[in-house]
């Protein structure tokens, strides 16, 4: 048996078609710079490997959430620009600024702490100032932007900063025509505008996220930051399918059949018995549980490939296994059980799991726990998992 059958579950993490995904996004991108954005472990992908994989495919950017997470692929040798964008008061701002990081700056509290840091580190802080233009999350207010721009610009002609970018985010691109996307690019061409006429020359000037790279070429300006479309994953069922832009699924999660048992009718099924068999069945055990971020929203609702054929998830899911009634197959214990994937044998997608738990594709695979091994896939590499899995 090799090392990838023998394993209770897996993540499978094809490569190739990250890569591939990588080339779509950045052909329609109006020429623009890619930012592969890798925050939350590469949405459950794994950062290093879907880092490295992602320049290699023509991103120029990375981007992740927290700096913890940029310093732990500076530590891990990946190279290229990157950004991170979610501060809090005394957060590593000099560990960063030494590392070539790129950092936020929404407010005066960040841009007094990041230019001390780079006092203290002998080098200019390189800084993107975040404009909130309609999102309401992080970002400065259009009322306080003068301040922060004005301050900004006073630590740059000092030396403790460069503004290399502004920025903002999107509140609905992932809903087509929502009237709020004119709104925040017109705000946002404003709060530029100010900016640069206050003697700002950033780099880049960046507002597009995976909906609005798909959907919307007017917001692309200088940089786009893909996240969940670079997983081969649509932002929204509402823009279409992951298919329908040319983009392909990267994690496939399977688990191996615990055991494969005859039980009478009337037998209840899992915690509290919400699933009592009607006739005499078989039933596969799948040791996959909420443990492993198998979402407990679908208990009797998630869809599973067992024995080549579509199954649901009988009764409650459990901590760690949940049961598939296989309506008197018998699949050999030890062979597959597949939650999603690309769709290649029939297996159910990543949007169905959404859909059955009443989230997002997002929550999904990002959900995923460390307690299940990614194992990586590319054209170069031979199957099995990867180093510390």
């Amino acid at each position: 048996m090799n090392e990838t059958a023998s394993l209770r579950a897996r993540a499978e993490i094809d490569l190739a078609a990250l890569r591939a995904n990588v080339r779509v996004l950045r052909a329609r991108a109006s020429g623009a710079q890619l930012m592969a954005v890798v925050k939350s472990d590469a949405y459950g992908h794994g950062a290093e490997r879907c880092a490295r994989a992602a320049l290699e495919a023509g991103a120029t950017w990375l981007g992740t959430a927290t700096p913890h997470e940029a310093l732990a692929l500076r530590a891990a040798g990946v190279g290229g620009r990157l950004l991170c964008w979610l501060w809090t008061p005394g957060g590593p701002w000099r560990e960063a600024i030494e590392a070539g990081i790129d950092v936020s700056v929404s407010g005066m509290w960040a841009l007094d702490e990041v230019t001390a840091a780079a006092a203290e580190a002998g080098r200019p802080a390189r800084v993107h100032l975040k404009a909130d233009t309609g999102l309401g999350r992080n970002g400065c207010q259009p009322a306080d932007w003068a301040e922060l721009v004005a301050a900004a610009r006073a630590a740059e002609q000092a030396g403790t900063v460069r503004i290399i970018g502004l920025w903002s985010h999107f509140a609905c691109a992932d809903e087509p025509g929502h009237p709020s996307i004119a709104a925040q690019l017109d705000t946002f061409r404003d709060m530029v505008a100010y900016a640069e006429k206050a003697g700002a020359e950033p780099e880049v000037r960046h507002i597009a996220n995976s909906p609005a790279t798909l959907t919307v070429p007017e917001s692309h300006f200088d940089l786009v930051r893909t996240g969940i479309a670079m997983y081969g994953i649509s932002p929204s069922p509402e823009l279409g399918t992951a298919a329908d832009f040319g983009l392909r699924p990267v994690m496939t999660l399977a688990a191996s059949l615990a055991l494969v048992k005859r039980v009478p009718a009337g037998h209840g099924i899992s915690y509290g018995h919400h699933y009592t068999t009607s006739a005499e069945t078989t039933l596969g055990l799948v040791p996959l549980g909420y443990a492993d971020g198998i979402p407990r929203h679908a208990s009797g609702r998630g869809p599973v490939l067992a024995g080549g054929v579509r199954r649901t998830v009988a009764g409650r899911v459990a901590m760690d296994q949940f049961v598939v009634d296989l309506h008197g197959d018998e699949p050999a214990v030890g062979s597959d059980a597949v939650l999603f994937g690309p769709g290649d044998r029939g297996e159910p997608s990543v949007e169905d799991w959404a859909q059955a738990a009443g989230t997002i594709a997002y929550e999904i695979v990002t959900r995923i726990s460390a307690r299940v091994p990614r194992v990586y896939r590319d054209d170069e590499t031979p199957p099995g998992p990867s180093a510390g899995s």
